[in-house]
């Protein structure tokens, strides 16, 4: 009962932001559907809708969840100065025997958290609960995307720490739209991960491999351009806000070579494989036997509340 009244005020609220951004989390959370093969594909296919819609319900959550926030990031320079990450335990129970359940989620678990969602996706399915395993692989999809953004690698997450103050919501947000009509989404079929925890700890090198690329050529691209020229005021739904020009978010797109496009494909892929690899894990089961779809109460998206994101701000 108290769930069903959290869930009714929640929608009662109307959400602020097109804080990826929650439009290139919909595009990952759609566009790994037709990685699958069949016969999986028809689940995912027949509900592509509720994988798009409900794919920024984990960033909703950060609103009103406490815990939620940690979910999305890990500041591995405060565990490394330098790659590879040999310091910090790859599994959680090992990492919390070093370093304490607190202070890892002081500084973000968002690798442990794909795989612990990847898990509980493999009992849904085990269990034919379809309207869970839409749900976890919906969510699934979210940290997922998170893992392939180098921002939410390090603790200068929004070039707070080098005077670079917006380039989180510049990277992920404004320019996946400006340019994803040239990317090439054509990524290829989901494979199994035999050993998934270490596929999910590669992503997270790679995307905290790219972190000085991301900050150097945003530095770079300013020295072209006044701050006059730098910035622009657009009209949203929500009013007039200051963001970077189209002109300044060209030159940063183009000095990071494919950069956006790359993180993003591979997050398309690397997700497929995860809800593919937690099938086969499961068993294989037969989806003509899953009761219980999602319920129009179900299939409605969590709005975001009109108040502060719990936690740090990253826009």
């Amino acid at each position: 009962m108290l769930k069903f009244k959290l869930f009714v005020l929640l929608l009662s609220i109307t959400h602020l932001a097109n804080a990826w951004g929650f439009y290139a989390h919909k595009e990952i959370n759609r566009l790994a559907v037709y990685t699958l093969p069949p016969p999986l594909i028809a689940l995912y296919k027949n509900n592509i809708k509720y994988i798009t819609d409900h794919a920024v319900d984990a960033d909703k959550r950060r609103y009103i969840v406490k815990e939620e926030a940690c979910r999305h990031y890990l500041d591995g320079d405060h565990y490394e100065k330098t790659l590879p990450f040999d310091t910090l335990p790859k599994y959680w129970h090992l990492a919390v025997e070093m370093y304490g359940e607190d202070s890892l989620n002081a500084h973000g678990i968002v690798q442990w958290h794909v795989y612990f969602t990847y898990k509980k996706l493999i009992k849904a399915f085990e269990n034919k609960d379809a309207a869970y395993i839409l749900k976890l692989s919906a969510d699934l999809g979210h940290y997922v995307g998170d893992l392939h953004v180098p921002l939410h690698t390090t603790s200068n997450y929004n070039g707070q720490l080098t005077g670079q103050e917006g380039i989180h919501a510049l990277w992920e947000s404004r320019l996946p739209p400006m340019f994803d009509t040239g990317y090439d989404f054509f990524v290829g079929k989901a494979q199994f991960f035999e050993k998934p925890m270490d596929s999910i700890w590669q992503v997270f090198e790679r995307s905290h491999f790219l972190v000085d690329s991301v900050l150097m050529m945003e530095k770079l691209a300013s020295s072209y351009f006044s701050p006059q020229q730098k910035y622009t005021y657009l009209k949203t739904n929500y009013g007039v806000k200051k963001d970077y020009s189209e002109a300044f978010s060209k030159k940063y797109n183009a000095l990071m070579q494919g950069m956006v496009e790359e993180r993003m494909t591979k997050a398309v892929l690397f997700l497929g494989c995860l809800w593919y690899s937690a099938w086969l894990e499961a068993g294989q089961p037969n989806f003509e036997a899953f009761p219980n779809l999602p319920t129009e109460e179900e299939n409605t998206p969590i709005e975001q509340p009109n108040k502060e994101m719990i936690g740090r701000k990253e826009e």
